[in-house]
């Protein structure tokens, strides 16, 4: 039976693998038992110690969910997100190409109701990068932090080399018409420099859920 925070989060330790991020996890349990000892106020060892089994866990079972996620490789997760963000690019720049290089009707037509709902885009790329932050945070915890970041800047390279391209006219304006006007192309900027904390909060919100 744990008799106190301090006996809580020293078997806790105890249990846990060693790892750069193991002061991290330790600092987060010892907040969520304070939070629960704040928040129902007195309660004896005993009824404290099970209400903490039962909301968070043993040192036991979180040391478990931890050492088992530690084992896990990160680049997985990493280029599971960049190639489906680089098949996003691809596919849209295919779509461009042929577009813009064969007169077939279906896709004429197809172009016309894609670039008519420009909000519709940006709000799935949005939730792209909203699922990517939650996913990491809820599978790596407080070690995913490095690796998000890692993960964003890896995917953006392709978005910010079509930006780049386009902006020096090194690719024909005419090629994304009517899509590319002043309004879309601020929104663009305006959302990419708004990724950063948009997946960070994806991330914040994975890694309470992973609790």
């Amino acid at each position: 039976m744990i008799q106190s925070k301090e006996e809580f989060i020293g078997e806790l330790n105890s249990l846990l693998v060693a790892h750069k991020d193991k002061e991290d996890v330790l600092e987060e349990y010892e907040g969520h038992i304070l939070h629960l000892m704040e928040e129902t106020g007195e309660l004896g060892n005993e009824e404290l110690t099970d209400l903490i089994h039962t909301r968070i866990g043993t040192p036991k079972e979180i040391a478990t969910i931890w050492n088992d996620e530690w084992s896990l490789t990160p680049g997985r997760t990493q280029w599971l997100f960049v190639s489906a963000n680089i098949f996003l690019f691809a596919g849209g720049s295919l779509l461009t190409v042929l577009y813009n290089v064969y007169s077939w009707e279906w896709l004429q037509d197809f172009w016309i109701k894609l670039t008519s709902i420009p909000a519709i885009i940006i709000a799935v790329y949005i939730v792209f990068w909203i699922l990517l932050g939650y996913e990491i945070g809820k599978e790596f915890g407080s070690k995913g932090k490095s690796l998000l970041m890692k993960t964003l800047i890896m995917s953006l390279i392709p978005n910010l080399i079509l930006m780049n391209l386009v902006l020096f006219h090194l690719i024909p304006h005419e090629w994304f018409d009517p899509l590319l006007n002043s309004s879309f192309i601020l929104s663009c900027i305006a959302f990419t420099i708004l990724l950063l904390p948009i997946s960070w909060a994806g991330y914040r919100w994975g890694r309470r859920a992973s609790i």
